[in-house]
């Protein structure tokens, strides 16, 4: 599923490349890009950035040729992040700077391809970005800008976190969807009652079921062992509430119910408001890995990093960045045990 939206209207210039010229020539017409043509190396040829929206056993490939155009800063929206930032680094020589950062916008469509275009469809959603120790300061920078131009809240967090929590929160669900989905209408004589009774909790369920399936063979076989381990641990916890089905306890059940609405009022809202923010700076050595780090840390800790800019000097720099104050005292007290001495400001 291609994921077009308008980062146009944020004053980029935006060139696309698509496999089918009738949906290129779409994207064109409706302004989701500003033009289109020639090969893929060629629209990439002199880009400050680009990101690659392909099935995730292509991603790797296209940023490859990418990053032999010179594009400076290059990205995806795959879902699966671990075997293409690995992939992708494996093939940069060691030493050197990697200019990909493995991104992925919790955000989408039901719609496939730019007829579900939409400007708004990453204002306040959360952009997962993948920062390692190779990753180019400077890329990652680039890629953030772009990425909350649009309206996204970034998140850092390490390749194979993000593969493990998605796999949770995303592939399983997804596999739920299309197995209710199944399981709904093998078990019923009468199709068409059936779906005049579903009411909303049974669509909203099996919403994911009517996306376009061409993804999502790739997601299940390059994440398949974390998809797996979330698969265990939601059938053993499935096996527990049959067991509080079968016994026939209202206490239990009303137990069960209220834990789960209790969990679930801790879930953010899509879009907030950052609130009050604190500035952080800190000096950070002159070494691979430290953007990821810091990055990384804050993902951990759910805080949105609004900005952020380095400057470098002979033997290291200052990394200043933004918070939303509500997040400031847990990163701050991460980064000083991780050994940096951070000052903050408020704003």
């Amino acid at each position: 599923m291609r994921r077009w939206a308008w980062p146009s209207r944020a004053g980029v210039v935006v060139r696309g490349f698509d496999q089918d010229p009738g949906c290129l020539a779409r994207a064109v017409e409706r302004g989701a890009v500003d033009f289109g043509a020639g090969s893929l190396a060629e629209v990439m040829a002199g880009a400050d950035a680009a990101f690659v929206a392909v099935p995730v056993s292509g991603v790797a490939p296209a940023v490859q040729v990418a990053l032999e155009a010179g594009v400076a800063a290059v990205s995806d929206v795959g879902s699966v992040k671990a075997a293409v930032v690995h992939s992708v680094e494996a093939a940069v020589p060691a030493g050197d700077g990697v200019r990909f950062v493995g991104g992925h916008p919790m955000a989408g469509s039901d719609q496939d391809g730019v007829e579900g275009a939409d400007p708004d469809l990453f204002v306040g959603a959360t952009w997962v970005l993948t920062p390692t120790e190779r990753t180019d300061p400077a890329a990652f920078t680039r890629i953030r800008e772009l990425v909350a131009s649009v309206g996204a809240d970034v998140v850092a967090v390490d390749p194979e976190m993000h593969d493990s929590l998605v796999a949770t929160v995303s592939h399983v669900p997804h596999l739920m969807s299309a197995t209710l989905m199944q399981v709904a209408v093998e078990a019923s004589p009468n199709r068409d009652t059936l779906f005049r009774l579903a009411a909303g909790g049974f669509r909203s369920m099996t919403r994911t079921s009517h996306q376009a399936p061409g993804i999502w063979p790739d997601i299940f076989v390059e994440n398949r062992d974390a998809i797996v381990a979330a698969l265990d641990h939601y059938l053993a916890a499935l096996a527990e509430a049959r067991e509080l089905v079968a016994g026939g306890g209202r206490a239990p059940l009303l137990e069960f119910f209220e834990h789960a609405r209790a969990q679930g009022r801790d879930l953010p809202a899509r879009s907030q408001e950052a609130g009050p923010l604190v500035e952080l700076a800190m000096p950070v050595p002159d070494r691979p890995g430290v953007l990821a780090e810091v990055t990384t840390l804050a993902g951990r800790h759910g805080v949105n990093i609004v900005d952020l800019e380095i400057t470098h000097a002979t033997d290291g720099g200052v990394l200043v960045m933004v918070v939303p104050a509500s997040g400031a005292d847990a990163i701050t007290g991460g980064l000083e045990s991780l050994g940096y001495r951070v000052t903050r400001r408020m704003l």
